[in-house]
């Protein structure tokens, strides 16, 4: 007889996975170009009015920043993003999360208007990108994947270029050394590594003050301190009021920054959520794996609220569930003089999540879109 006393523990139906239909997304290449074109897609905002007051944690309610409805992107027989509609509130760390090749960075380059797309509507605190781009410019700053600037350039010049467009930069300095590049202002770009280019990238983002700052694939190429440094600078600028749009494929950046994820796969919005809310999605949220002392009924557990499923693997006793699942557990099997022991915990992750709705990972090769 196993551990388990009775067979009509509860199990959960996964189902079949949704699959979704279509090649990973190409279309035209990043705007890498020369500097000219580093300067109208990365550097295109202003300084928005001070914002003095420190925001609390989570977005305040109002006016949306970013309202995006029905959009549409096809290169040639490729549809690169299929009838995308989201909102981002103001002041809110908004993730979009997927594979390369997901149709993210499409859609955010429709968003501030690098890009035309082919049918839906775009709204920017109001402003339509395409109608209104200069009015757009000063109240948007843009990081993008890759961008580039004369190779005898200095790091420092490019600073102060960049800060000269704006009524009210942002603090230089303070900038530069949340990001590492503090003793570099003085090196040449071309002498910079892959990781230190995309830092700079960051701050001439950020350099005007945006109202919105929009951060494709932000800490691809940093080092692990150096990421969490750029989370950290990511946060005190929310405080201040700025609204982020951060495209990510970093799992662990997602759940650490975003107050909601918008989950994008072969140009589909496949869901949009926090990330506490996706998680919970897969595998029904928590898993707990213990060894009973001894046999027990099943449905001391089953009979839980904060379990959905029960199942037994070898001498082992696999509990799935929501809310304090390891709490609730224990106490269930103390009354029946029952120990959990060698208890282990398997919460569900955004790869979790992206993987039960579309049967794909988050991290699989294709060119970026």
């Amino acid at each position: 007889m196993g551990v388990l006393q009775s067979t009509s523990s509860r199990r959960t139906n996964t189902g079949a996975r949704r699959q979704r239909e279509g090649a990973s997304q190409g279309g035209p290449p990043p705007l890498t170009g020369a500097a000219g074109t580093s300067v109208r897609a990365v550097a295109a905002m202003s300084a928005p009015a001070s914002v003095t007051a420190t925001r609390r944690p989570r977005p305040a309610a109002g006016r949306p920043a970013v309202e995006i409805a029905h959009l549409r992107k096809i290169y040639g027989s490729l549809v690169a993003v299929d009838d995308v509609s989201l909102s981002v509130a103001e002041g809110e760390i908004f993730g979009i999360l997927g594979p390369n090749g997901a149709g993210k960075t499409t859609t955010v380059e429709c968003a501030i208007g690098l890009r035309s797309p082919d049918s839906g509507t775009i709204r920017l605190m109001g402003l339509d990108p395409q109608a209104d781009k200069d009015a757009v410019h000063e109240i948007v700053g843009v990081q993008l994947q890759e961008s580039a600037f004369p190779a005898k350039l200095r790091v420092g010049e490019i600073l102060e270029e960049y800060r000269s467009f704006y009524r009210q930069p942002a603090d230089v300095t303070e900038l530069v050394g949340a990001l590492g590049l503090a003793g570099k202002r003085r090196d040449y770009y071309r002498s910079l590594s892959g990781g230190q280019r995309q830092r700079l990238s960051v701050v001439l983002a950020l350099i005007g003050g945006p109202k919105i700052a929009v951060l494709d694939e932000m800490t691809t190429g940093l080092d692990p301190q150096a990421r969490r440094d750029a989370w950290e600078l990511i946060e005190k600028v929310r405080d201040r009021g700025v609204t982020i749009v951060l495209v990510t494929h970093f799992m662990e950046e997602a759940e650490r920054l975003c107050d909601r994820v918008a989950l994008i796969d072969s140009g589909h919005l496949v869901a949009l959520d926090t990330p506490a809310g996706l998680t919970a999605r897969a595998r029904g949220g928590k898993r707990v794996r213990f060894l009973p002392s001894g046999p027990f009924d099943a449905r001391l557990l089953t009979g839980l609220p904060e379990v959905t499923a029960v199942e037994q693997d070898g001498r082992h006793v696999i509990v799935t569930g929501t809310g304090e699942l390891v709490n609730a557990v224990i106490l269930a099997l103390h009354p029946a003089g029952v120990t959990a022991r060698d208890v282990q915990t398997d919460a569900s992750t955004l790869e979790d999540a992206f993987v039960w709705l579309t049967g794909n990972h988050l991290h699989q090769n294709g060119d970026p879109s």
